[in-house]
């Protein structure tokens, strides 16, 4: 009997031991990492026994140990999802802590100035199933993001700034709509504050719609602040803005890359042909450049500019000079 009692306690001994070995070793377990590192992928959600299979997988370090460890962290509802750079030499316990700070890896996101918001919808959509770069369920329709971000407006085309952010994968999208928000409405606010005292242009937001126009009108930026001059010199002699993005713009889908006589004689509230003045709401995304274009345009005589084919403009004061620009340069007399 004393025999038997003397081996249980033994065992339970053991037990102990190797549960207090457990405790102190399996967290100091060495990860093996190669020299340039390798990169983990955490997705939203992921429980512990899946980082640690990702982990195995990896040639990291075997599945029951990252569990064990993770256990007795209690990493479970902790980790974050992201990519993570793992660089050698590295414990569990030391990669299980990088999981649980969320200090993934920041991917850049880029958004180019003259994009419209279908565009950035799209590209969203692509970066969420293709890249995993954005939660599929974060990604709504874009007559959701204004309220997602708490806007002023109902309608966020053109009040997002177009720039590269740096998030990490699996963030969610309206994270990113936000900041891009913020930013446009601190350039507008500063390039609002350098208006010029005579611009005709009665607010922030027509600021904003005008520098939309600006931006789809040419991708040259030495030439935006006479584009610039040209269209607050319309406004200021009761001019239509007579151009040809804010038309298609208002086509919408139906247009097919073609622009014909028909759509500058075809009225929607977007076609500066047929209406007076701005049109509703921005067309595209405009950046910096443009925004300083709209408020504050070098003086000018021009009227007209046609493009000359190799990126730039040809600016005219009348409607002759424009109609022998448009003859030089589009027409090839």
């Amino acid at each position: 009997m004393k025999r038997l009692l003397r081996l249980f306690f033994a065992l339970v001994l053991l037990l102990i031991v190797a549960g207090v070995t457990m405790v102190y070793a399996l967290p100091r377990w060495n990860a093996v990492i190669p020299a340039d590192g390798v990169t983990l992928t955490v997705v939203r959600g992921a429980s512990l026994s899946r980082v640690a299979a990702e982990l195995q997988k990896l040639g990291v370090a075997p599945s029951w140990v990252v569990s064990a460890a993770g256990r007795i962290r209690g990493s479970g509802n902790k980790l974050r999802a992201g990519q993570y750079l793992l660089n050698a030499p590295q414990t569990v316990e030391e990669i299980l802590e990088i999981i649980e700070s969320g200090a993934a890896i920041q991917v850049p996101v880029t958004v180019v100035e003259g994009s419209k918001q279908s565009e950035l919808f799209a590209l969203l959509k692509t970066l969420s199933t293709e890249a995993k770069q954005f939660a599929p369920e974060s990604v709504k329709p874009p007559n959701q993001w204004a309220q997602l971000v708490g806007a002023e407006t109902a309608n966020l085309e053109g009040y997002l700034f177009p720039d590269t952010y740096f998030v990490a994968p699996g963030s969610n999208a309206a994270t990113l709509l936000s900041t891009m928000h913020k930013r446009m409405r601190q350039e507008l606010a500063l390039a609002w504050e350098q208006r010029a005292p005579d611009t005709p242009l009665k607010s922030p937001y027509e600021a904003l719609i005008l520098a939309s126009i600006i931006e789809k009108e040419t991708a040259r930026e030495a030439d935006r602040p006479l584009v610039g001059s040209v269209f607050i010199n319309r406004m200021n002699v009761g001019m239509r803005l007579q151009t040809d993005p804010t038309v298609i713009y208002g086509l919408g889908e139906a247009f097919d890359g073609n622009l014909r006589k028909i759509h500058l004689q075809t009225d929607t509230p977007y076609n500066s042909y047929t209406r007076d003045g701005l049109p509703p709401t921005p067309i595209a995304y405009p950046g910096r450049a443009s925004l300083r274009a709209a408020v504050n345009p070098p003086k000018s005589e021009f009227l007209y500019f046609v493009a000359r084919g190799d990126g730039s403009s040809e600016f005219s004061r009348n409607l002759a000079e424009h109609n022998r620009a448009v003859a030089k340069y589009q027409l090839g007399r």
